[in-house]
């Protein structure tokens, strides 16, 4: 748990940096990671952007309501518009979460109704735009 909490604070740490970190011999902490990756527990070694910085100042979630017989092709319409970010099934009162990125509230408003609002299937969209946001660890990552 302690390797994978820093591995999540860097990702870009070395390993020999690590190994000193954790109290760890390098080759054992190396194998530890290959075996975590191999497993699937680690999935991928990434970078965080800063959206705001290449012009993406709105952020927003659409909760969606669909006919449940286009599921898959309201799916596909939506990994093919470029603002959206990701997709969630969900249960209560929306059938769908949709994160969307765009530059103002203008381009927001274009995204939700002229592409997200025209797919076929889709009954209701109701948005949230995100004012402020916190990242908060995972409660398996915090460090005991």
């Amino acid at each position: 748990m302690k390797l994978l909490f820093e591995l999540t604070r860097d990702a870009n740490i070395s390993v020999p940096n690590l190994s000193k970190k954790l109290g760890i011999n390098a080759s054992v902490l190396y194998s530890r990671i290959k075996r975590l990756s191999k497993k699937k527990l680690i999935k991928k070694f990434t970078i965080v952007i800063d959206d705001t910085l290449l012009g993406f100042g709105v952020k927003a979630t659409v909760g969606i309501n669909r006919d449940p017989k286009s599921k898959e092709q309201i799916h596909k319409a939506l990994m093919e518009t470029p603002e959206v970010a990701s997709i969630s099934e969900v249960t209560g009162r929306f059938d769908m979460m949709v994160r969307v990125f765009a530059q103002n509230l203008e381009a927001l408003h274009s995204v939700v109704i002229e592409k997200i609002g025209k797919i076929d299937g889709i009954q209701s969209t109701e948005t949230f735009v995100e004012l402020q946001k916190t990242d908060k660890d995972p409660v398996y990552l915090t460090q005991q």
